[in-house]
């Protein structure tokens, strides 16, 4: 496994793998890797011949200094897990290689319109726009490739793609489920900061989004009958702090005036729990089960997220 600095020198090394015909899977991360990671370099690796890992905390899409400060940096376990599941190259950029007047704010940079606007947008001004600037980045560099990421995030995911179809970057980008934990939480390095009985009271997100599949299910077509469904559920918890529970057209990430199950739905949550800020979403219909307090119990989780 190669281990690479320099945005050049991953280029070269990537454009050399093509010139022999490989093919190139991309797997942009910002490290302290999980098994959600691990699954899309798994996904990676069955379809590509070539396995590249990008590990860069980006300090562009972090609208809180704070945050970006208190963001895990396990680099060691990082590189000995690409490691295991066979990873050819690691890319491990600092911040100046990415942005070559940093500190400074940098000059230039990608924005997407609609997408980016809500949600996400809304509670984090700027942060797709950071987003959207180191992934363009990232694939200028890598070249032609498929690219993994996760659904846990969808809204980066529909903004990634609508970025890459408006600049005609030689990219195809797969979508991969959101690895869950045996409880139903959304794996996530930020789990590993919630104290025991926060990690307890993020369950509650996994909750919220089962009772709004089950409204539907049930015949609701009102969209804001959903989400105050949802949010009920998490104002039963005292130690979770909502910020937005919602179901949109999982194209266009607006809310429709009617839900239509012949129309793809994607429901969203965001919550804080303590000092850390979570996401989570499923699409309209669960057909899966999870573990709940040790008892097998048929509810919510997404058939792709």
């Amino acid at each position: 496994m190669k281990v690479i600095e320099s945005p050049s020198e991953f280029a070269a090394e990537l454009d050399n793998s093509r010139v022999s015909g490989a093919r190139i899977g991309l797997v942009p991360t910002m490290g302290a890797l999980h098994d959600g990671h691990r699954s899309l370099i798994a996904r990676a690796r069955s379809e590509c011949d070539v396995v590249a890992v990008t590990i860069f905390v980006n300090p562009t899409q972090f609208d809180d200094p704070s945050d970006h400060e208190r963001y895990a940096r396990p680099i060691r376990e990082d590189l000995a897990l690409c490691d295991n599941e066979r990873v050819d190259v690691v890319f491990t950029p600092s911040e100046r290689g990415m942005y070559p007047n940093w500190p400074s704010e940098p000059s230039a940079g990608m924005w997407v319109k609609g997408l980016a606007d809500d949600w996400e947008g809304h509670w984090r001004p700027g942060h797709f726009g950071g987003v959207a600037t180191v992934v363009a980045k990232l694939f200028a560099t890598s070249g032609r490739c498929r690219a993994y990421f996760g659904e846990k995030d969808f809204q980066q995911l529909a903004v990634v793609r609508e970025m890459v179809a408006e600049m005609l970057f030689p990219v195809d980008v797969v979508a991969c489920p959101t690895v869950r934990e045996p409880d139903g939480l959304a794996m996530s390095s930020r789990n590993s900061r919630l104290s025991p009985s926060e990690r307890e009271a993020a369950r509650v997100l996994n909750r919220a989004l089962a009772a709004g599949v089950r409204a539907i299910r049930d015949g609701c077509t009102n969209p804001f009958e959903v989400s105050s469904i949802m949010s009920d559920t998490v104002r039963d918890e005292a130690l979770v702090d909502l910020e937005y529970a919602c179901v949109v057209d999982a194209r266009s990430l607006s809310v429709p005036h009617e839900l239509d199950r012949t129309s793809p739905l994607r429901l969203l949550i965001a919550a804080r729990v303590g000092d850390v800020r979570l996401i989570d979403n499923c699409d309209g219909m669960f057909d899966e089960e999870i573990v709940l307090n040790d008892e097998r119990t048929k509810v919510a989780r997404c058939a792709a997220g």
